[in-house]
């Protein structure tokens, strides 16, 4: 049944299972595994400010850390489905977990070597994990059961990734940001006495620790999977044509759309939070570990947000639901870049609940009608994630050039605007 049916028109969903006979074992690892990786997602915001100190680097020039993050999703997504449709799943998995491992691991020599670019090259190494991992999950859940709830499937096991998101937010801020912000005359007084050299070297080292971590827990996830019995889903067997159709699949509109909203999408989720440290620093002049923990409290928000939109999904239409939500946040940003201050702050606080149901409600309508290409689909959506390497320097160049950052916000504000303009595509579709 596709994305016309009554029953994904009217929030009938709760009539389906949520879940095929033999795949909720392997849905709850995997369901784990969206925790994981929320948690270096996060720290990357936390990063962003902390190598602006470490590397006394500009703002255009930490959003690299985006890029280099999510240019790995980019390169990595197709190549990664195009493994999974020979290889299976499981493979795509632990691939996915030894590679994002490694890159962590990558932190220690680059802590070391004190370089910037070495910085990014571990951030690469780690997203092109992710994207193995980001590319066979939201698949693998939406493939799962019925297609009639592969939304609210997909939008329960992505309530876990803010999870992660906040976890990784709190240690970011508890163990990576030091609190110390050097005045103008404190930093004179450390250059002048040949101490700053040192400060430097003391902020690097504080984001080791942490990432050494998460390579361990990865590692162990996939000796976990390599333990499972993964069940065969509505995707598996032959693909329609032999070739990787891709020219053809782009044809598909819906699809097509989909993948350019969820370049606008996570553009905007990426800026929105890789800047809101200093939004709140620059509009409410507080220190950096009280707004570390207004992110902390933002993807709480962002969390409730997952939930609460895959129990509503029972009763309105997801595209319905990500139209009011596009419209809300359009208002709050809109508010955050012609009123910045503390009003500003908390609209943006409160945007991270309404943007929650955004990437997994477009994944799952991108998936609609695909059969055994899903894996190809699924890694062209993936692949828009590039849109957070794209958007969020754009949103720092932005900042940079008008001395303000409240109206680089005019980037998300733009994002939510594509994004309603889906919803309501897929909407019309749904009534055809």
């Amino acid at each position: 049944m596709g994305p016309n049916s009554p029953s994904r028109e009217h929030g009938l969903a709760e009539s389906f299972p949520l879940f095929s006979p033999g795949a909720l074992l392997p849905c709850m690892i995997v369901t784990a595994l969206f925790f994981l990786w929320g948690i270096p997602n996060n720290l990357n915001d936390i990063l962003i400010r902390q190598f602006m100190k470490s590397f006394a680097i500009t703002r255009m020039q930490g959003g690299l850390v985006q890029s280099a993050f999510y240019m790995g999703y980019f390169l990595l997504a197709l190549p990664s489905a195009l493994y999974m449709r020979r290889f299976g799943y499981k493979a795509g998995f632990v691939t996915g977990l030894c590679l994002f491992g490694a890159g962590t691991f990558l932190f220690w020599p680059a802590a070391l070597i004190e370089r910037y670019w070495c910085f990014l090259i571990a951030l690469f190494v780690m997203a092109s994990g992710l994207a193995f991992l980001e590319t066979a999950s939201n698949t693998f859940i939406a493939m799962s059961g019925p297609a009639e709830t592969s939304e609210r499937r997909l939008n329960f096991s992505q309530a876990f990734n803010p999870l992660g998101s906040i976890t990784g937010s709190f240690i970011g801020t508890v163990f990576i940001l030091s609190g110390i912000e050097l005045s103008p005359q404190r930093l004179s007084s450390l250059q002048a006495s040949g101490q700053y050299d040192a400060y430097l070297h003391f902020e690097t080292l504080r984001v080791v620790q942490p990432y050494l971590i998460l390579g361990v827990v990865a590692i162990g996830f996939a000796c976990l999977l390599l333990a499972t019995r993964f069940p065969k889903l509505r995707d598996d067997g032959p693909a329609e044509h032999p070739s990787v159709p891709i020219l053809r699949l782009l044809k598909n509109r819906n699809l097509l759309f989909s993948i350019i909203t969820q370049f606008f999408y996570v553009g905007a989720q990426v800026g929105t939070w890789s800047y809101f440290i200093q939004y709140i620093q620059d509009y409410a002049h507080q220190p950096e570990k009280t707004a570390g923990y207004f992110l902390t409290g933002t993807l709480c928000m962002f969390g409730i947000g997952r939930f609460t939109s895959a129990y509503l999904m029972k009763f309105i239409s997801p595209p319905r639901l990500m139209a009011a939500y596009s419209f809300v946040n359009f208002i709050l940003v809109a508010v955050a870049v012609f009123h910045p201050g503390w009003i500003g702050v908390w609209t943006i606080f409160l945007t991270s609940f309404f943007m929650s149901l955004m990437y997994p409600t477009v994944f799952a309508l991108g998936l609609q009608g695909l059969g055994t290409n899903s894996k190809v689909g699924g890694s062209l959506i993936v692949m828009a994630i590039v849109g957070g390497a794209v958007l969020t320097p754009l949103m720092g160049v932005i900042a940079d050039a008008s001395k303000h950052l409240a109206v680089a916000y005019c980037v998300p504000l733009f994002g939510y605007v594509v994004i309603a303009a889906y919803s309501l595509f897929v909407s019309a579709q749904s009534e055809i």
